[in-house]
């Protein structure tokens, strides 16, 4: 999310939405969260290193139940439950940690799974966290998204149970082992165990989220077409991107009958896409182009340099033939081109004041025994119907196909944005933020991204990300810096003692 959007989004929740200033911090949480962090930030990095150590990425061949990686995290997290005297209950995919004994719980929602990672655009192993490569920085797979918070909220509980303090609520941390890949589980989990009644997700940013937008996707796939004619130009492969949630940072396409002044041509058009990189290779008349962007959340497309839209539109400078590769690269630039906000594709653009624009993004091409599927994400605000959506959607690819191919195994999926109106907490939230950032009259905020939060009885998002800062999960270059996990460590611990004490 941009620094200028944050801002205005600020100013618009500062009318819409205010919420009522809730007093200071009291001193018995201010007390607390100093404590937590003279004692343990030496012991929370470690911890974190170890919780980063486990790669638990879904695996499609091996069932959860029986993957090492996952169960070895939950054993792990089972050992530092008892190890810092906090109780634990085994689920399956949820584990609850919990503090103290009553009816009346407050959740600390987080989760245990990771994206995928490219091992080999890391300084150091991705599992291992990195506190060398990048002075002041924590670089590792899940540091931000999610096991930092995991760590943190852990050495919060550890912080208050040090103070022997009288809770009035029971504090109960949640995680979730498939966020990244399916939340039917969760959903399923919830149906007999009931939650919390207050619950605050560690997923998102600062200064708190009570809104998010739906999650689209659009999946395309262009068939192989009639041949090239002899000796003419054309494209023969187009790939790129790495998983769906993910700012592709990594695009190739190749050239048949390629020639040295389209090269240069290419090279021309190239030049003037900043932040991108291009490597051009010659066999014989084939010419290969990398293409390297930056990867990141996909619900975050401005934060990221996106590889398949800037190649596609390098390529603008020849007309290319209707063969998958071809009519892919056509498709690209006439219905995305290099902006993030569907403005090209038909009618489907538009924005809300406090949520924001609509985002769409090439994802992932994959190659099938029918053709190229190309794969779009969508993050959509509030103010227009999904089935309008859905309906100017299918328009734009029927308009499209008019003047170009027939597409095959076209799929429109479209979910609703969520919005939290009553959370009891969010005063509070907004004042601990506030106390120790020196940020005056924080405001709700929305963001692109989906969280757990939709699931849970009252619950909002509460960092781990500052606001005008690179959110890092999802991209090939996650870290959290020391310090804000030190500040993320005191703000927890001092809304864990306000909401339980």
């Amino acid at each position: 999310m941009r620094t200028s959007f944050i801002l205005a989004s600020l100013l618009l929740c500062t009318v819409q939405c205010s919420v009522a200033a809730a007093p200071a911090p009291s001193a018995t949480a201010i007390k607390t969260a100093n404590h937590a962090v003279k004692t343990y930030r030496s012991a929370l990095v470690d911890t974190l290193g170890k919780m980063v150590s486990f790669n638990t990425v879904a695996d499609k061949n091996v069932p959860y139940e029986q993957n090492p990686q996952h169960l070895g995290f939950k054993l792990y997290l089972k050992d530092e439950a008892a190890r810092l005297g906090l109780d634990y209950t085994d689920h399956g995919y949820v584990m609850v940690i919990g503090l103290g004994q009553s009816a009346q719980r407050v959740g600390i929602v987080t989760h245990g799974d990771i994206q995928p990672v490219d091992a080999s655009k890391w300084k150091k192993s991705p599992f291992a966290l990195d506190a060398t490569s990048e002075p002041g920085r924590l670089l590792g797979r899940g540091t931000e998204d999610d096991k930092g918070p995991i760590a943190t909220a852990m050495y919060a509980m550890k912080a208050i149970k040090d103070q022997h303090m009288a809770l009035s609520k029971r504090l109960e941390l949640y995680v979730y082992m498939a966020e990244e890949s399916d939340w039917e589980p969760l959903v399923t989990f919830l149906k007999t165990h009931v939650p919390p009644q207050i619950n605050i997700t560690l997923d998102a940013e600062y200064p708190v989220v009570t809104a998010e937008k739906g999650f689209g996707t659009i999946s395309v796939t262009l068939p192989p077409g009639a041949p090239a004619p002899q000796g003419q130009t054309y494209l023969s492969a187009f790939g790129g991107g790495f998983f769906g949630s993910q700012i592709p940072e990594d695009a190739t396409a190749v050239i048949e009958n390629a020639t040295p002044a389209l090269e240069a041509a290419l090279r021309q058009r190239a030049a003037g896409h900043s932040g991108m990189g291009y490597r051009f290779s010659w066999q014989g008349q084939q010419l290969s182009i990398k293409a390297l962007g930056v990867s990141a959340h996909s619900s975050k497309p401005e934060h990221g340099v996106n590889a398949i839209s800037m190649l596609a539109d390098a390529l603008k400078v020849h007309p290319w033939h209707n063969n998958s590769a071809g009519g892919l690269v056509n498709f690209l630039n006439e219905l995305i081109g290099t902006g993030i906000h569907g403005e090209q594709f038909g009618a489907i653009a538009y924005r809300d004041a406090f949520m924001g624009p609509m985002t769409l993004a090439p994802t992932v091409i994959k190659q099938t025994p029918v053709g190229i599927e190309l794969n779009i994400n969508m993050r959509r605000p509030r103010g227009k119907p999904g089935a309008q959506l859905d309906a100017e959607v299918r328009a734009a690819l029927d308009q499209w196909q008019l003047g170009h191919v027939a597409l095959l195994n076209t799929k429109v999926r479209i979910t609703e944005p969520w919005e939290q109106k009553n959370a009891p907490q969010v005063a509070l939230l907004l004042s601990v933020f506030s106390h120790f950032t020196g940020i005056k009259n924080p405001q709700p905020v929305s963001i692109g991204g989906g969280t757990n939060s939709r699931l849970f009885p009252n619950a909002v998002s509460f960092g781990p990300a500052m606001p005008g800062t690179v959110y890092s999960g999802h991209s090939e270059h996650e870290f959290i810096t020391t310090r804000q996990l030190l500040l993320n460590l005191k703000m927890y611990t001092a809304v864990m003692v306000e909401l339980a004490k």
